[in-house]
């Protein structure tokens, strides 16, 4: 036995090394390391499959840019939105096995699901979730700032998340589909996403490095650590960003070696070897058009781009002249392509730890040019160039003051009057707090300090070991604070979706502890203008007020003296003293102010 594995691994060996000397790669090494030189990258592997062989696969720079250490084609790096493609072929493998049909509505599967209105809820299928058709934008700031592990919960804000254009009329991407795909298939599975996926895939591929959560990165061996270019494009390491519970959209943690055996299944219709992983039904499907994601003729600049769609986890072009499947991936400090080209049994994925890189998309370009044998561009060069013009363009408007920002103008409150919980349900809840005289918001764990920016518009700037990132001031996020009729301060507005108006968080403001000995001085029967109005406390330590023909309403206690009605928005209550004795109660509310005076027993 251990003999006839050693002669399966030497001619695996043999049959790599071959590889490795194909002819058609001549000289492309070098246009790799031009594009690790202009682009500053770290690092980044790339491996390339034809058939059901690994033609070639290597590391380039650095997975630890600090201490030197290289890159080699069993790195793991996050992998991002490549991912899909994972999540969408799970559904594929139900479909075959009827357990689903893909032309189901979601809401068959996942009960308490609910979309933001009625014609989402009964038009809506499975194959909107796979080919973004839903109608809704991408609301990536509702699991980005405010992530959460338990997927059900993560589904449950889809309700309130605005749609931008009916179902089935336009193509947009939105990774809470994906996420809703992966808690379809828990639901029929028994499973959760990560069991399925290591189950369906890694193990019979032989993925044996792949993992479907951040911790395999953080407590892995042969890992990338991520990396960003500053202002100034000096390299900057990047903390993991743990995508939590909205996995099936990109958690994936993989090396180029694995991702060849995933590539090997697909350009193989489904097969491995002699083991079918994918119904060859569904690879056909998944690989074919299934919505448009933009229309237009080719032009001048992109002769050789005939058309632009969408199958199921995977974005379809033509590259010069030859059919391409592929999909990107980008999630803090790390970018990713995964590229098919069916026709020509040709597979390419390149893994980068850059954040927001071009890389992926310049080295497969590198290798595709090389393996099709079509007529190389210098996409190196190329890129060199259009950076240099993007450079200088910067620096040319560097000085001119592009933000809108009016000088001299001061919020409309104090800044106490800011704080409190905001909360939106189809995003996040979280708290402003006053600090030594100034306001901090907490967001995923994270300390964010408010910059008065111009009337009651702040901006959000990071805050960490005791400082605050003056760089970002004026390219930050900004935030506006609403006042209601009564002039409290009742929502905060952000851009967090530029297809829909701004997202509205309602404040709730801080409640106070106060003991019972400090509330009973405010109990007695109050004249109303001939009508008696009643303070008493109930309930343990919770004041109420009761006005004759209403119900009675508790009341949240927000400062000295002052309380808001609990279920009514814009009315509040402050009691007057007089001589240090509770004497009157003053009704503020939208139709007005007024004034009731204590009762003498």
């Amino acid at each position: 036995m251990k003999t006839k594995f050693l002669i399966v691994a030497l001619i695996a060996f043999v049959s790599f090394t071959t590889a490795q000397n194909d002819k058609r790669l001549k000289g492309m090494e070098k246009h790799f390391n031009a594009v690790l030189e202009s682009t500053k990258a770290p690092g980044f592997a790339v491996a390339i499959v034809e058939g059901d062989k690994i033609i070639y696969a290597k590391g380039f720079g650095y997975a630890d840019y600090e201490n030197k250490i290289p890159v080699d084609a069993n790195t793991l790096f996050a992998i991002g939105s490549s991912t899909k493609a994972f999540t969408s072929a799970l559904l594929g493998i139900l479909q075959e096995k009827e357990q689903l049909s893909l032309d189901d509505s979601p809401l068959k599967y996942v009960p308490d699901l609910r979309f933001y209105n009625n014609e989402m809820n009964n038009n809506i299928i499975i194959k909107d979730l796979m080919r973004h058709s839903t109608g809704l934008p991408r609301h990536d700031g509702a699991w980005y700032f405010f992530p959460s592990h338990n997927k059900d919960s993560l589904v449950a804000r889809m309700q309130y998340q605005e749609p931008f254009t009916g179902v089935r009329q336009q193509w947009y991407y939105n990774n809470f589909a994906f996420l809703l795909q992966g808690v379809i298939t828990e639901k029929i599975t028994g499973e959760s996403w990560e069991k399925n996926i290591e189950d369906k895939f890694f193990k019979p591929l032989g993925m044996t490095r792949s993992k479907t959560m951040i911790d395999g990165m953080k407590n892995g061996t042969n890992t990338a650590f991520g990396y960003r270019l500053d202002d100034d494009r000096n390299i900057k390491k990047m903390d993991y960003y743990d995508i939590a519970g909205m996995s099936p959209a990109g958690s994936i943690n993989s090396s180029v070696n694995d991702m060849s055996k995933w590539l090997m299944t697909w350009i193989n219709k489904g097969k491995y070897g002699e083991t079918q992983i994918i119904p060859e039904a569904y690879i056909k499907e998944a690989m074919s058009s299934q919505m448009v994601v933009s229309g237009g003729l080719p032009n001048d600049e992109m002769p050789d781009v005939q058309f632009a769609n969408y199958g199921y986890g995977w974005l379809l072009h033509s590259y010069k002249g030859h059919y391409m499947v592929e999909h990107g991936g980008n999630i803090d400090g790390f970018s990713a392509n995964v590229a098919l080209y069916p026709t020509d049994s040709l597979g390419i994925v390149v893994l980068s730890n850059q954040n927001g890189s071009a890389v992926p998309r310049l080295i497969r370009n590198i290798a595709a040019d090389h393996m099709l044998k079509v007529t190389k561009t210098e996409w190196a060069k190329q890129h060199k160039e259009d950076l240099e013009k993007a450079l200088k363009a910067m620096e040319d408007t560097k000085d001119v003051d592009k933000s809108g920002n009016v000088k001299g103008t001061r919020p409309s409150h104090t800044k106490i009057d800011y704080t409190g919980s905001y909360e939106h349900k189809g995003y996040g809840k979280f708290n402003i707090a006053l600090e030594n005289d100034s306001l901090f918001a907490t967001l995923n764990g994270d300390k964010i300090y408010l910059n008065h920016y111009h009337y009651d518009t702040f901006e959000l700037l990071d805050y960490t070991e005791g400082k605050v990132d003056t760089t970002q001031i004026g390219n930050s996020l900004k935030v506006t604070f609403t006042t209601n009729v009564t002039g409290d301060i009742d929502f905060l507005k952000a851009d967090l979706e530029p297809m829909t108006d701004a997202i509205a968080f309602k404040r709730t403001p801080k409640s106070l502890d106060v003991d019972t000995k400090t509330l009973e001085q405010y109990v007695g029967t109050y004249d109303l203008m001939g009508t008696e109005v009643k303070a008493y406390i109930k309930d343990g330590n919770v004041l109420y007020v009761f006005v004759p023909g209403q119900p009675e309403y508790e009341l949240i206690p927000t400062a000295l003296h002052k309380f808001n009605f609990k279920v009514l928005e814009g009315f509040k209550i402050e009691f007057l003293e007089t001589d240090g004795t509770i004497d009157q109660i003053k009704f503020i509310q939208p139709n007005g102010t007024f004034v009731a005076k204590k009762k003498v027993d």
